[in-house]
Parts: structure tokens; sequence; C-alpha cells
């Protein structure tokens, strides 16, 4: 498969906005460095799990301003307290006002705790797994979140990275259209083949520009008009 310049690339996300409101919305909108994501505590990281959840199928305005509630009923999101929920304390999130009461969304924050909590056995950290995990790889880390996480897969393991700061590509319905327009997929990747495809193109237009994925993605994104 022989690919476009993203250069070319690029230029057509021109013709459809300005260029130095490209540039100041990828600036506000950077990536964080592997130090900075490496140095969140793991109770952020399920806080942001938890979040990313709450908010699929959910006005994000409600989540957000019910949020301190979360916090508090979460014990601010201690992976070990929240790993070992009992069903009693289950039941009364469920029952909880106070926060979104989506039983099978509470019950994936425990999960997610116990997910942290193996993650940082094996890396010191959780947050250092996904900081240290190689941007060329991102489909396995996708594949991990998938596997090992509760409500974390496809977009939404996605958004979670990327609301970590990790470099992140989202297959929004317009990057899909473009990575369809360039011949990367021939539909919405599902398939281990087409999301490896994907993974290729990312790599080589990343190596190319010197953007991270998430640039990549917003601009594939933004080309579409």
């Amino acid at each position: 498969m022989t690919l476009r310049p993203f250069s070319q690339i690029l230029a057509m996300a021109e013709g459809h906005r300005d260029p130095a409101k490209i540039e100041a919305e990828l600036r506000a909108s950077r990536s964080r460095s592997p130090a900075e994501i490496a140095a969140t505590p793991d109770s952020e990281v399920l806080a942001l799990m938890a979040r990313r959840i709450f908010y699929a199928g959910f006005s994000q305005k409600v989540v957000d301003d019910k949020w301190p509630a979360f916090e508090t009923a979460f014990h601010h999101f201690a992976p070990a307290h929240c790993a070992f929920l009992n069903d009693e304390e289950l039941d009364a999130l469920a029952r909880d006002e106070a926060i979104v009461r989506n039983l099978a969304k509470i019950a994936a924050v425990q999960a997610n705790a116990r997910f942290v909590l193996d993650l940082a056995t094996r890396h010191d950290s959780a947050a250092r797994c996904f900081a240290e995990w190689p941007g060329e790889k991102y489909v396995e880390l996708l594949d991990l979140l998938k596997k090992k996480g509760s409500h974390l897969g496809g977009v939404s393991g996605m958004r979670f990275l990327r609301m970590l700061g990790k470099p992140s590509f989202v297959l929004t319905p317009d990057v899909v259209k473009a990575l369809i327009r360039e011949g990367v997929v021939e539909k919405e990747p599902s398939s281990r083949k087409d999301m490896q495809a994907v993974q290729e193109a990312m790599n080589h237009w990343t190596a190319q520009s010197g953007r991270d994925l998430t640039q990549i993605s917003r601009i594939l994104a933004w080309s579409v008009g």
C-alpha cells in the first residue's frame, strides 16, 4: 500500500480549517510526556477509567456535575479500596442518587481497580505501564485494555488513553472516513488485520511528519471537512 504523504493530508485539513487554528488546537490538546504520565497516581488512573466509562451513554455534563459525589462515593478511587468492595457496598452505590446509578458501570470500577493493582504489581504503577508502552504498538495496548479491563474496549479505551495524555488515535467516524479514503481499510476497522493496517499507517505518518498519534488522528478527522 502506497500512502499519500502526510503533508498533503495536512493541506487537505487546512483547506477546511484555518491553519493557525489547527496548530492552536493541537497545542491546546497536546499529549503528556512519558514522565508526566508515569507520575500520575494510580487513583487518578482509575478515576479516568471510571469517568470514561460513565461518559459512555450518558451526558458528560451530568457526569461532570456529579463527579465530586463520585469521588466521595468511591473513596477518591483508591484502587485498594475499590478492588474489594463487597456486595452490600456495590448495592449501596447502585442506590446512591448522588451518582449515576448504573450497577454494571459501578461493578466495572471494581474490576478496573483490580486491573490497576495488577499493572502496578507488574510495572511499579499502572501509569508507568501506560507511559512506557511504545506508540508503534498502540493497538496491542488497546487489546490489553479490552481483555484485562472492564468496559474499556474499542473507542472507550482509546478515549481513556487520550484523557490520560497518552498519544492516541481515536476511530471517530471522520477518522474512519479518512482511513478509508487513504486506502488503509475498506470499512470501519474491527478485525485484528484491519487494526494492524491502521497501526502501520499511523506509524508511517508519525515517522514522516514527526507528529504523535493524537495529532495524526485529529488532522485526519479535519481533512474530511
